[in-house]
């Protein structure tokens, strides 16, 4: 069995390639770092280091890699007789992940199974979206080339930090690792992933973990550097920053109850255990890493603003998200290109204009209003 998986970083390597080499796959890395790629072929096996409470070495064998900027072709044919095509590039990149896939979708033999396509992305139902971008490019030819995938949306959850400098090609992570996938899609066929487990409705797992996961790393991230904090670590051992991201989390919860009927008890079950990986002190993740992309992580249908907006539109709170959505305004990083953006709309844009430019959300909307407070708060701050 052969999958080929675009993204060789370190969720690439650490998670979803790993968990494939656990289902017994080849895996054939695609990317279009030109060093990292000659790093994984110069390799015989890397170690993935799981840190912290239960953690173990896990070596891992059985895999090549191809430069997908220089040789695309090579790519193609790979997926022309590979049986699983993952993706943990990000959300943004899928579209040019699109162009290869369906030309190998257009080499396959169509007697044979269906090529089983998982982007593994923080995003909601990101493999729709690949979908849809592969179906766009292949216009009239898709109804033809529909019929040799599968394509199945996927909840991936792994806190993989920057790694330490000359690591190589090892990887470290935390043990906690949970990856959800849509059954329907595969009948009776699904893949082969140890660990993973399927799922006939992936909607309240999806947002469960970017509402929980994704909404608490970034707001403890951004009143952390707001506290003048480095680590994610740190700021949680802070009882007044941890209180703020606690209280975001609840506001989350409440919405996931409401809207996909989840136990209270077990939502606090599993925040508790979120909080308890961001404190893991053997994945020492600085909060300038977990912040950075404000502008995209401030967008409409992202971690905050997202849950927010179902909330207010359910008449529930939001006071927490939004003094979250404060901080983030407040995040400088001069290495971060969306953050200088960021504060330069602020000292040149009034605070309404800011507000629907970078959340998406419509003047009228009952969220509008108390994000703009925050962001005429930031701006005073600036001075502007």
């Amino acid at each position: 069995m052969k999958a080929v998986h675009f993204g060789a970083g370190n969720i690439g390597r650490g998670f979803v390639g790993l968990l494939l080499h656990e289902g017994g796959y080849e895996v054939v890395f695609s990317d279009v770092a030109g060093p990292l790629v000659d790093a994984i072929n110069a390799a015989s096996s890397y170690t993935v280091h799981e840190v912290g409470a239960g953690g173990r070495d896990i070596e891992v064998t059985g895999f090549r890699a191809l430069n997908s900027a220089e040789h695309p072709d090579r790519v193609i044919d790979e997926i022309a007789t590979a049986n699983v095509v993952t993706t943990a590039v990000g959300p943004t990149v899928l579209k040019f992940v699109a162009p290869l896939v369906m030309s190998g979708l257009a080499l396959r033999d169509p007697a044979s199974p269906a090529l089983q396509i998982m982007a593994c992305e923080n995003a909601i139902n990101a493999t729709d979206l690949l979908r849809d971008e592969i179906a766009e490019i292949a216009g009239d030819a898709w109804e033809a080339l529909s019929s040799r995938a599968v394509f199945a949306n996927t909840a991936v959850d792994r806190i993989v930090p920057a790694q330490p400098e000359g690591h190589g090609v090892d990887v470290t992570v935390e043990p906690f690792f949970e990856w959800a996938i849509e059954r329907p899609p595969f009948g009776d066929q699904p893949p082969n992933i140890p660990g993973a487990h399927f799922v006939d409705d992936l909607a309240p797992y999806i947002e469960r973990k970017l509402f929980t996961v994704n909404t608490g790393h970034a707001a403890t991230a951004y009143f952390g550097a707001r506290a003048g904090v480095e680590t994610i670590a740190e700021a949680l051992a802070d009882p007044e920053l941890s209180a703020r991201v606690e209280a975001a989390l609840e506001e989350t919860s409440a919405l996931l109850e409401a809207k996909h009927g989840l136990d209270a008890g077990d939502l606090a079950v599993y925040r508790a255990t979120i909080l308890s990986r961001f404190q893991n002190d053997a994945l020492p993740d600085t909060v300038w890493r977990v912040g950075r992309q404000p502008l995209r992580k401030l967008s409409r249908h992202e971690r905050f603003v997202g849950p927010a907006a179902e909330a207010a539109e359910r008449g529930l709170g939001v006071d927490a998200l939004v003094d979250a959505m404060g901080a983030a305004l407040a995040f400088d990083d001069s290495e971060d290109p969306q953050s200088v953006d960021l504060q330069r709309m602020l000292r040149e844009q009034d605070a309404a204009a800011v507000t629907a430019s970078v959340t998406g959300l419509d003047p009228e909307h009952p969220l509008f209003a108390p994000v703009a407070a925050v962001v005429a708060a930031r701006q005073a701050e600036l001075g502007v």
